[in-house]
């Protein structure tokens, strides 16, 4: 367990030795650490694109102290993907839990940094999170994460019916038409699954509204909105940074931490993929002058 004095040299010696494989003795670190926090404050303060075609929101969790106490806090990010498909981490926010109204704060700073558009928001199904985009952003779609939705229902069956059960989701989400989707999910409900659970059909019928707007889209973009896989990826590298770690002694300690591991997690990434390329066209024709007039 990490203690608080010296706490941040030492996990960002750890850190440049897990990466690179050198050695740097915590006095020189400690004598940059100011440097790295000027740093990060001009990544957080950039300005950004003025419009971002999809924006993945998503939270992880880490172990800081704070008052003396050891907490769960949220760790937000927000994973934009450019007109040319680049991906970005637009910004990293520590906060106590995760709701909506720090969300609105987040989405207001973004406003601030020069975002006018969000074509697509891609979230996890917190309650509340789709109106503080819509405060900012009124015009953006926001979707949920099917991922999630088919986690959470997963989570309220027995191991031995799961695989069973994500064959009668896997129905709805893969449906070809959104009214081949409703019947998909009235079967459900109609069944003995909605029998046995009826909390996973209210799961889904709840979320339906940020679920349901998918089902415009060609393949091509679907594949890109079912899933917060590019954001989970990321989080796992950084849990694999910071895993071994305990506790961080500070939010800042967190935060430089966080930053150096996304500064070389981000020069790796590579731009656009073919599916993006693919899925250009749509987004032309869908967003109209919301996505050409900034090409």
């Amino acid at each position: 367990m990490l203690t608080e004095t010296g706490a941040l040299p030492l996990e960002i010696q750890a850190h440049l030795t897990e990466l690179y494989q050198v050695e740097v003795a915590p006095s020189v670190i400690s004598a940059v650490a100011d440097e790295v926090m000027a740093e990060v404050t001009a990544w957080q303060q950039r300005p950004l694109e003025r419009v971002y075609p999809v924006v993945i929101f998503d939270a992880l969790r880490l172990k800081i102290r704070d008052e003396g106490v050891v907490k769960n806090k949220a760790v937000y990010l927000a994973l934009g993907v450019d007109r040319d498909g680049h991906k970005d981490v637009l910004g990293l926010w520590i906060e106590q839990t995760e709701g909506a109204s720090f969300w609105l704060r987040v989405m207001t700073e973004l406003k601030s940094r020069g975002v006018d558009d969000i074509l697509i928001a891609l979230v996890d199904g917190l309650v509340g999170f789709p109106e503080a985009i819509t405060t900012v952003f009124p015009e953006t779609q926001v979707h949920h994460c099917v991922v999630h939705l088919v986690r959470q229902s997963l989570a309220l069956a027995s191991w031995k019916e799961r695989k069973a059960l994500g064959a009668a989701l896997r129905a709805i989400y893969r449906a070809p038409t959104e009214a081949a989707a409703t019947g998909a999910l009235d079967a459900v409900a109609a069944g003995p699954w909605g029998t046995k659970y009826p909390a996973i059909v209210a799961l889904w019928r709840r979320h339906w509204p940020y679920v349901a707007p998918v089902f415009a889209f060609p393949p091509e973009i679907r594949r890109l909105l079912y899933t917060t896989n590019a954001i989970e990826s990321l989080h796992m590298q950084l849990r694999k940074i910071v895993k071994t770690r305990g506790h961080f002694p500070t939010d800042e300690a967190a935060t430089k931490l966080l930053y150096l591991a996304l500064r070389n997690i981000l020069a790796k990434w590579k731009r656009g993929s073919h599916a993006w390329k693919a899925a250009m066209s749509y987004l032309a024709m869908l967003f109209g002058t919301r996505f050409t007039d900034h090409v």
